[in-house]
């Protein structure tokens, strides 16, 4: 499952990228990736189930990690928002905070 750690990095790198560039929504996109494949990663190292679906996903976070729920389910509003609407920096910006966190915690848990 090392390879999920891979791709959520390569997410990262991608967001900075484009926030660099002020692509927000592009920016979030990516940094909310790498959250959803950081919590993929945490769900099947403690549970051993990797989820299907956001839907799925959230059900396991809100039951074995709440404040993780917590927390990515307020930032899926700002990502979905992206889909017809343009976000500024503030917004891209506390997903980007928060991907970060997110792989911290991973990290530390080892």
């Amino acid at each position: 499952m090392e390879e999920l750690k891979k791709n959520a990095e390569e997410f990262l790198e991608a967001g900075e990228e484009n926030l660099s560039k002020k692509r927000y929504n592009v920016a979030s996109s990516d940094f909310f990736k790498a959250i959803v494949i950081f919590a993929d990663y945490l769900l099947y190292t403690e549970i051993k189930i990797l989820p299907k679906s956001h839907n799925q996903r959230f059900s396991l976070l809100k039951t074995h990690y709440p404040e993780v729920y917590q927390n990515i389910s307020s930032l899926f509003e700002i990502y979905t928002k992206s889909y017809n609407f343009h976000i500024n920096e503030t917004e891209t910006t506390k997903i980007k905070e928060y991907a970060y966190e997110l792989k911290t915690y991973i990290t530390s848990k080892k």
